[in-house]
């Protein structure tokens, strides 16, 4: 039976005149006719030249036509559609007009393939009319080489080692500060987007003895997106400094700076990136952090904590006074968390400072300060002159040294609520860091409400995601972690478009909340190792990162393979703390 779409083409060429009844007839009689081959039908066999069809398919359905039979195809087109994605369903994007995108077919009555491309590219769209004889020209065997499914760099980059062929040293500021359509400025701009539209955290420029590699960190994975030569690297790097206000001729030292993209692209991307570079063994290389302005904090029930640990969290945040510290490495997701907490509990009546380096989210209502070293703005002089602004809360991008824990311990003791941040790899190991800092275990029993330590695992794709029984090995882990074993959800292999192929898409948080208690102060006060104080925490409730990874495994939201990949398992160890633990009498560590 013919689609919906072919009856309605069919029948609008029947009232235009352009088709006779018994024309008309003998279409609609087949059955299994794509729409290519009834468009070769229409023009073969009954004389309708391409541009009439074209016509007569935007009035059946209301739609602007458009005639991509000379459009030039790059790769830019494929910004928020993969290649394969638009391929597969035969049709080109053909880029943005304000908001919207704007994206040509032959097939615009198909609910699935709108529901597809709203589920993939999360932006407003609409349809403009085109033949399919034109959208599979375009998608063809001679046109599969001349494609690649990334943004396109190669042109940009041929022009700019044609333009500055020359070496390095001669390269002048000036040469890079024109904002002009440059070989320089397009190629830093397209890699800066490539990295935004495909959702990275971070882009890596990293030289090597013939070449430089560009990678960036998608969901937590590193992906190489495009290798170039070092001339032009050099040149690369020396555009970002001069976007950055660094000083392009020391390549000898670490600098740091912040580039404002908006300032530098005209597609309202508002986006700032954290630059890094440093001196390597084979020249300079430079990580950027991208910064989404546009993006705003997550609710707490979107951060991935379970019923029982949002409950609880929620609990230890409404409490008067005390630290509440998040720890976990760099990328865990620790400052969304803080500023999704702060804006929980945020209200006219209460005064909330924070000192950030950098302010990664501004948030409405609350005062924040940036840090500037240089000028002597760091974490422990704004705390120490925030207890002398009348606040209610405040929050410390993150404890470093002794001063400003000190400060921060103080600032708790003293009717403030304190939110901050600590590199360690658990919740129990954050008591031994503040205690190696030389702060006393009595000071940090007192003032502490709780440690949430948490992971970023990636999120199964939910289109492609398919269930599968577990092994004896891991219905065993799960069975000591969770006390649960079923049937479990992995990854497609192959991925699907949604997913861009890896089976994976988006991250979700992972938390191990250790709360005190009056177990767990006498255990502080102790000196009690880390194990010990883990098995405290156990004891009185807390679940570990594997457990509450498991949990997401058993949820579906994860796979297996991922969890193992973020944190270790830890349940034996646990088993035997849990029974055995004996605080009398107490063996203290020497320090």
């Amino acid at each position: 039976m013919l689609a919906r779409s072919q009856i309605v083409l069919v029948e609008t060429l029947q009232h235009l005149g352009s088709l006779d009844d018994n024309h008309a007839a003998s279409l609609l009689e087949k059955s299994d006719l794509s729409g290519f081959a009834m468009e070769k039908i229409l023009i073969a066999d009954f004389n309708i030249t391409p541009i009439p069809l074209l016509l007569a398919k935007a009035k059946a359905y209301n739609l602007s036509p458009i005639n991509i039979a000379n459009f030039h195809v790059t790769d830019q087109c494929f910004e928020f559609l993969e290649l394969e994605f638009c391929r597969k369903h035969n049709i080109l994007p053909l880029g943005d007009i304000g908001r919207y995108l704007a994206i040509a077919t032959s097939d615009p009555l198909n609910p699935a393939l709108k529901a597809k491309i709203e589920g993939v590219t999360k932006k407003p769209f609409y349809f403009l009319i085109a033949l399919a004889e034109d959208l599979d020209d375009k998608f063809g065997d001679n046109q599969k080489d001349k494609i690649s499914p990334t943004l396109g760099f190669g042109d940009v980059v041929e022009a700019l080692g044609m333009e500055f062929d020359l070496d390095a040293d001669k390269i002048e500021e000036k040469d890079l500060e024109n904002e002009d359509s440059t070989p320089v400025v397009l190629l830093t701009n397209r890699i800066v987007e490539d990295a935004y539209f495909s959702g990275a955290s971070d882009i890596h420029i990293e030289p090597f003895e013939h070449d430089t590699r560009v990678r960036v960190r998608v969901d937590g994975i590193c992906k190489e997106r495009l290798t170039i030569p070092k001339k032009i690297a050099t040149t690369l790097l020396a555009r970002l400094k001069v976007m950055a206000n660094l000083d392009i001729a020391e390549r000898r030292r670490y600098q740091d700076g912040r580039i404002v993209f908006k300032q530098f692209n005209r597609k309202g991307i508002d986006v700032d990136l954290r630059v890094s570079t440093a001196p390597m063994n084979y020249g300079e290389g430079c990580v950027m952090r991208l910064l989404d302005k546009q993006r705003s904090t997550l609710p707490l029930t979107d951060l991935g904590f379970s019923d029982q640990n949002l409950e609880h969290y929620r609990d230890l945040i409404t409490r008067p006074f005390g630290m509440i510290l998040h720890c976990g490495p760099t990328g865990s997701g620790k400052s969304m968390t803080l500023y999704s907490a702060l804006n929980e509990i945020n209200s006219p009546e209460l005064c909330v400072r924070t000192a950030e380096d950098p302010i990664e989210y501004t948030l409405p209502g609350i005062v924040q300060v940036q840090m500037n070293r240089q000028i002597g703005v760091t974490f422990a002089n704004s705390l120490r002159a925030f207890l002398r602004q009348d606040p209610d809360i405040i929050l410390v991008g993150e404890i470093r040294d002794k001063e400003t824990a000190d400060i921060a311990i103080e600032a708790s003791l003293t009717g403030h609520k304190l939110f901050s941040t600590l590199h360690t790899n658990d919740a129990p190991s954050t008591i031994v860091r503040l205690t190696d800092m030389g702060i006393e275990p009595f000071m940090i029993s007192s003032s502490l409400i709780c440690v949430c330590a948490q992971r970023l695992m990636r999120r199964l794709c939910v289109t492609c995601k398919q269930p599968y029984e577990p092994t004896e090995m891991e219905k065993e882990v799960m069975e000591k972690a969770i006390d649960w074993s079923g049937s479990i959800f992995d990854a497609k292999p192959a991925g699907c478009p949604n997913c861009g192929g890896s089976g994976y898409r988006g991250r979700v948080g992972i938390h191990e909340l250790m709360s005190t208690n009056d177990e767990l102060i006498k255990g502080i006060n102790a000196h009690l190792q880390i194990s010990q104080i883990k098995g405290i925490a156990v004891r009185n409730g807390m679940a570990t990162l594997h457990q509450d990874g498991m949990l997401k495994v058993k949820e579906g939201l994860s796979s297996f393979d991922e969890c193992i990949a973020t944190v270790h398992t830890d349940m034996e160890d646990l088993e035997v703390l849990k029974e055995d633990l004996d605080l009398q009498p107490i063996q203290a560590v020497s320090r």
